[in-house]
């Protein structure tokens, strides 16, 4: 680093993305992107945004999106907050309401620590439990904020809209923000019903998994009007113009095509099961994934070697260093094409490595 960079900054760890590699071809199932491509309302919005408006700026007040979603949601426009991602939502709500802090796991997504770092925000990380369940007794009444990922990644196991219940009950004076980047392939259920009946839930979500447009950016947060109000005067403060034309013209599309998307999120769970039983049959053990990815660790071979000798027969898979999951492989769930291709290389693997160890 220079030497001008700012002390603050000086110790922050920046997140890790998944591999995006260029120069081969690779069954991806390392960043739980979506097999199936966006629908056709999609691809027709975006060659009409193109040829018709790309050279105009964006409406910077996402309302065409913002309206879709409020009618989708049953939620009021002024609930509804839309950004570049749903990363750049947990960023502006950390920075809006992180001034007591904020609690979450320490297994989660990692972009949580990245912000409160970025921010300043102090940071109470609680410990999962053995079973890698979250205990929700740790997060209520602790005077500060919680940002909690249901269902949790990397871990896939979800919690039940009443156990989240109980933590925004226990303190109603700090924001419990819920993370929903995977609830579509869960059948727990979602929070945003509930933004009513608490002031102080937060509920953000992304295009990028169910609805097949990672590429485009789009995320959004729901709550109570008086939270995206401030939400958005940070937004507005920091980056109004934010999600380009052609991602609005093909975020309002995708809302206006649910049920392809819908029976998109029923085939990755059906592959998503089939693939879990295979290995089962192999020997490994598989958390039960609410998600578009699984867990999966064997005591045959180490995470690490599995995840390289995957990458060398054409399959990314991810492998996470933190001591309590360095034993396992986080795996998306692909096309069932991939998923047969997959299970078939892992197998390879094992027998391989087993008769080098012998």
């Amino acid at each position: 680093m220079s030497e001008y960079l700012n002390t603050r900054y000086r110790d922050l760890s920046p997140y890790t993305p998944g591999e995006q590699p260029l120069d081969k071809a690779y069954i991806k199932l390392n960043t739980n992107e979506n097999p199936y491509p966006p629908g056709p309302g999609v691809l027709n919005a975006l060659n009409e945004a193109a040829v018709k408006d790309l050279r105009l700026y964006e409406d910077p007040d996402n309302r065409m999106v913002i309206q879709a979603l409020a009618e989708h949601y049953g939620v009021k426009p002024s609930q509804v907050c839309v950004t570049c991602g749903s990363d750049e939502a947990l960023d502006l709500a950390i920075m809006a309401f992180g001034e007591d802090g904020f609690a979450f796991p320490d297994l989660t997504y990692n972009f949580y620590k990245v912000f409160c770092q970025l921010h300043n925000t102090s940071m109470q990380v609680i410990p999962l439990n053995e079973d890698f369940t979250i205990e929700v007794g740790r997060y209520c009444g602790i005077g500060r904020g919680v940002i909690l990922a249901n269902p949790n990644a990397p871990t896939g196991l979800v919690l039940s809209p009443e156990q989240i219940e109980q933590i925004l009950k226990s303190d109603p004076h700090h924001v419990v923000i819920v993370d929903e980047a995977y609830i579509d392939f869960s059948e727990s259920g979602s929070m945003i019903p509930y933004v009513n009946r608490y002031p102080n839930l937060l509920v953000v979500q992304t295009f990028s998994k169910s609805r097949s447009l990672a590429g485009a950016r789009v995320g959004y947060a729901i709550g109570s009007e008086s939270l995206i109000s401030d939400l958005e005067r940070i937004r507005n403060a920091m980056n109004p113009y934010g999600l380009s034309r052609l991602s609005q013209a093909a975020a309002v599309a995708a809302v206006h095509e649910q049920e392809y998307y819908d029976e998109n999120c029923r085939r990755v769970i059906s592959s998503r099961n089939w693939f879990i039983r295979k290995l089962e049959e192999l020997g490994f053990s598989v958390l039960p994934s609410h998600t578009n990815f699984v867990l999966a660790q064997s005591d045959r071979i180490d995470g690490k070697v599995l995840y390289q000798k995957l990458k060398d027969r054409g399959i990314l898979v991810r492998y996470f260093p933190d001591a309590r999951i360095a034993s396992a492989v986080r795996i998306s769930i692909g096309t069932d094409e991939d998923m047969h291709q997959a299970a078939e290389k892992i197998r390879e693997v094992l027998a391989e490595w087993n008769a080098s160890q012998k």
